[in-house]
C-alpha cells in the first residue's frame, strides 16, 4: 500500500508541476482496442502446457493531460486511468474475460508538421491498479509498477484535439490466477503486458494555443 500511495503522489505531482509549468492543461478521454499476452495453462494432473493467445477487446480512457510548448517541440505529460479487457479460450472449452486497470503516466514529445499536425513518442510509466480474471482466484502479478511505449499521432483544432497511437508494454509482466472450483487445482499464467491502439479526443481548459 505504501509503494501504491508513493508511486500516485510522484505521478500527481509532476502532473500539477507539468500542468502549471508553461503552456496549459486540459482533459482527455477515449477508447481503445487492446490485447494482452498469451494465456498458460497449467492443469495439476497432467504435465501438458496448454496455450492461448486471446483475442482483444475494446477499453476506454479517461485522464488530464499538461502540454509546455517549445517552439515546434513539446512535451506532453499525462495521467491517464485505462482499463482494458481481453478474452481467452480455456482447455475446459469455455471462455473467459481478463480484465486490467491501471494508472498510466506517458510523457511524451511531439513534433509539429503541417498546420495543426503533430507527430509524438515517449515511454509510459504504468502502475496496475486492478487485475480480474472472471471466475478465478487472483494470486500475484510480477510487477505492479511497468514501463511501455507510445507513438502516435494527432490534430489540435482550437481548444479540441484528436489523436491515434499505439503502445505497447517493454517487457514480459506474468499476472498468476488459480482455478479452485474444479476438482483438481489449475494455474494460469497471463502475460499482462498491454498491446493498444487508442483513439483519444482532449479539450484544452486553460493555456494558448503553442
Amino acid at each position: 500500500m505504501n509503494k501504491r500511495i508513493l508511486v500516485l503522489s510522484i505521478a500527481l505531482l509532476s502532473t500539477v508541476f507539468y500542468m502549471n509549468a508553461q503552456s496549459g492543461f486540459g482533459v482527455k478521454g477515449g477508447l481503445s482496442y487492446n490485447t494482452n499476452g498469451e494465456l498458460s495453462e497449467f492443469p495439476n494432473e497432467t504435465t501438458n502446457i496448454y496455450k492461448n493467445e486471446g483475442k482483444g477487446k475494446s477499453g476506454y480512457n479517461v485522464g488530464i493531460y499538461g502540454k509546455i510548448g517549445l517552439g515546434p517541440i513539446y512535451v506532453r505529460p499525462e495521467l491517464v486511468y485505462t482499463k482494458t479487457t481481453s478474452e481467452y479460450e480455456l482447455n475446459t472449452g469455455g471462455t473467459e474475460d481478463y480484465k486490467i486497470a491501471r494508472l498510466d503516466m506517458p510523457v511524451l514529445v511531439g513534433l509539429k508538421l503541417i498546420g495543426p499536425l503533430s507527430i509524438f513518442a515517449g515511454p509510459a510509466f504504468q502502475y496496475t491498479l486492478e487485475n480480474d480474471f472472471k471466475g478465478i482466484e487472483y494470486d500475484r502479478i510480477d510487477n505492479d509498477f511497468t514501463v511501455g511505449f507510445n507513438f502516435g499521432a494527432g490534430v489540435e483544432l482550437g481548444r479540441l484535439g484528436l489523436d491515434v497511437r499505439y503502445e505497447r508494454g517493454f517487457n514480459k509482466n506474468e499476472a498468476t490466477f488459480i482455478d479452485k472450483n474444479i476438482s483438481a487445482n489449475t494455474t494460469y499464467r497471463l502475460d499482462s503486458r498491454p498491446e493498444q491502439i487508442i483513439f483519444s479526443l482532449s479539450y484544452r481548459l486553460s493555456g494558448g494555443k503553442k
